[in-house]
């Protein structure tokens, strides 16, 4: 098959993908954007109806453009979709959907992407996906009764999905909480799952609004827990393990709602959902709600660990110094506790993109472009 030539691939559509086609654009780099989705948006416009973002809007902007709702609304998922396509829009960025690259690897200097017949050829290109891909089911779920309907929480969009009687909610994240408080409103309720803690404020609230996340949390987020901090090396295996804190829905928001907290869910008796203290629930609904795994198979160099990570030391801030030319932004805890979200995206992008600058006046001049970790 013939190839495209491009000097810069970004995989990836959604936030991270776009902030890094700002910042190429920005200067003068040329560059394509891949993104497997029918829409610029679509991964947001898929999530549950009723989802909204934790931080208002005024701290959801990515580089360039500001969020075009009230600063202080809490966006839905519709206008988080609909905002990344005006995105792309108004910034021209080429941006080519309905391609899934399945494939990376390398010919001599240059890396080769592929999607089923198309063949793409570059000197540089950026996963710009988030660490959290492939949607996780446990392994017992298929020894349920067939006539239990079950939704893993990507399928999940509103309660008319789901059958009369009991619903069983696995994994008491956010997610999980959300999504039994919403379906209690109908179905008699279990959320199942380790407890993660709670914020001790509420994001609507004013102090949040106005104190919080406009200052407290880029703080935090951006300056102090960081892979540059002690603290941030500290905590950072904790946040990729467990679970994050309750923001909106609260422990006693449950309660009020009538959602009946049990533990976690390990097996199956009788074709019923079995908890860990021996109990079996009669439900006939279950909402996975149990997150999801990284999914970089497609990509064969040499970059990953065990757990399909970048490998750390190979590493620095998205830049991978063992493939030159290959580079990673949107991960969780990439860099910083907001690597992975709107407020924290941009600054990560723009620094794989000053490496790419860098790289490219280098391969310009002749000159050997392995291990530009500090540019």
């Amino acid at each position: 098959m013939k190839a495209e030539r491009v000097q810069t691939v970004v995989v990836g559509g959604g936030q991270a993908g776009l902030a890094v086609g700002y910042h190429l654009a920005r200067r003068g780099l040329p560059f394509v954007i891949l993104d497997a989705h029918e829409r610029v948006g679509d991964a947001w416009r898929k999530r549950w109806d009723s989802l909204r973002l934790f931080t208002p809007a005024r701290v959801n902007g990515l580089p360039g453009m500001r969020f075009p709702v009230p600063a202080h609304s809490f966006p839905t998922k519709d206008e988080m979709a609909d905002y990344l396509e005006g995105y792309a829009a108004r910034f021209d960025l080429p941006v080519r959907t309905g391609i899934r690259i399945d494939g990376l690897s390398k010919n001599g200097a240059r890396l080769v992407l592929t999607s089923g017949d198309l063949r793409f050829e570059a000197d540089n290109v950026v996963v710009a996906m988030a660490t959290f891909q492939r949607p996780w089911i446990p392994r017992f779920a298929h020894e349920l009764d067939p006539a239990i309907v079950q939704l893993h929480s990507s399928d999940y969009r509103n309660p008319s999905q789901l059958k009369d009687g009991g619903v069983l909610v696995a994994g008491a994240g956010n997610s999980g909480a959300e999504i039994a408080f919403e379906v209690a409103r109908g179905h008699r309720t279990w959320l199942s799952g380790r407890q993660t803690g709670q914020l001790p404020f509420r994001p609507e609230g004013a102090l949040a609004r106005f104190v919080i996340a406009p200052v407290v949390l880029p703080f935090l987020g951006n300056r102090v827990l960081t892979v540059d901090t002690p603290i941030g090396r500290k905590v950072r295996p904790r946040f990729l393990i467990h679970g994050a804190p309750l923001v909106r829905v609260k422990a006693k928001d449950l309660a009020a709602a009538g959602v009946e907290r049990v533990p976690r869910s390990t097996g199956v008796l009788g074709g019923l959902p079995l908890l860990e203290d021996g109990r079996v629930l009669e439900v006939a609904n279950v909402i996975w709600c149990t997150g999801f795994r990284p999914d970089f198979s497609w990509i064969d160099l040499p970059v990953f660990g065990a757990e399909e990570q970048p490998i750390e030391p190979l590493h620095r801030r998205g830049i991978v110094a063992n493939e030159p030319g290959l580079y990673f932004v949107g991960l969780f805890f990439l860099y910083s506790v907001s690597s992975g979200v709107l407020p924290g995206v941009g600054r990560d992008a723009e620094y794989v993109v000053e490496a790419i600058a860098s790289r490219t006046r280098l391969l310009r001049s002749g000159g050997h472009a392995a291990g530009l970790w500090d540019t």
